[in-house]
């Protein structure tokens, strides 16, 4: 035995001084896509075991409803003056809801300001939201989800404050999970990568959704990035990141909870690419018709 290791280790030895091949594959990945239903909401592969429950897909629907009547009333009130500036989430509802849907009731949403639908599930009530939207501060005081954010106005600001609150869950031993949510604009701004990067390193109970859909306000996504997804930035943080149909409430539902599932359990960062489209204006003070 003690021979045919040395003999063994003299080959090794012998081949690591050969010369490495002028080129070779240092690396490689591949970024998955999810989807379950089709645009008519037909199934097109078997579904996952929550969505086999009649119960559970008609509270998903039923808050994807809801989520537009509160979109169009503060529409409503914004055109008559009764509330502030505000960013509907029209066409966005299954990437929001199956997000909320998809967390765990002490995790921690850390929301840009399109999230109506994740809020909702969460237990955050309209009055509190109109509250919110119409600059009264005491609609971001939660009767639910009381360690919540309150919506991230700035961009991407909400990266760097979901990593932190993610450290303080190791540090505490918490099975928890912080999950940031942000637009595909949010993508190219360096407090993300910032985030993402300390997220890897530090393998921190942290999720990223990223809700593309195809605009940073005027800005469509060809102009901002040249990858061919917003799902491979989480290779350079050093974690997975795969892409799911946004529109697609069990895919979102699905793909998130099990990357949510898997941070809490203390496996690591994830991110999840929702492709979506929003029907209307950025926010109420756009022109959309103008791009």
């Amino acid at each position: 035995m003690t021979v045919l290791t040395d003999v063994k280790a003299e080959v090794a030895r012998r081949e690591s001084a050969l010369p490495a091949p002028a080129e070779q594959i240092a690396a490689t990945f591949e970024i998955r896509y999810r989807r379950f239903l089709d645009p008519s909401g037909k199934p097109v592969a078997e579904l996952p075991t929550f969505a086999r429950d009649r119960e559970a897909m008609v509270s998903l629907y039923r808050a994807m409803v809801l989520t537009r009547q509160f979109d169009a009333k503060a529409v409503s009130l914004q055109r008559t003056g009764q509330l502030g500036t505000f960013p509907s989430s029209l066409g966005q509802e299954a990437a929001t809801v199956g997000l909320g849907a998809a967390m765990h009731a002490d995790d921690v949403l850390l929301p840009t300001y399109r999230e109506h639908g994740a809020l909702l599930w969460r237990g955050v009530t309209f009055v509190e939201m109109f509250l919110a939207w119409s600059g009264d501060e005491r609609g971001n005081a939660y009767s639910g989800p009381r360690e919540d954010f309150p919506p991230a106005i700035p961009i991407a600001t909400q990266a760097t404050q979901a990593a932190g609150v993610a450290a303080a869950m190791m540090l505490r031993g918490q099975k928890r999970c912080a999950v940031c949510v942000l637009g595909d604009g949010a993508t190219s701004k360096g407090d993300f990568y910032e985030a993402m990067n300390l997220a890897g390193v530090w393998q921190l109970p942290v999720v990223f959704v990223v809700n593309n859909n195809g605009w940073a306000i005027s800005v469509p996504l060809e102009h901002q990035t040249a990858c061919e997804t917003l799902a491979q930035k989480a290779i350079a943080g050093g974690f997975v990141g795969e892409q799911v149909d946004g529109n697609d409430i069990v895919a979102v539902r699905h793909a998130v909870g099990e990357v949510v599932e898997r941070a809490r359990a203390g496996g690591g960062p994830g991110l999840v690419e929702a492709l979506t489209y929003r029907l209307s204006d950025h926010t109420t003070a756009d022109d959309a018709t103008r791009y």
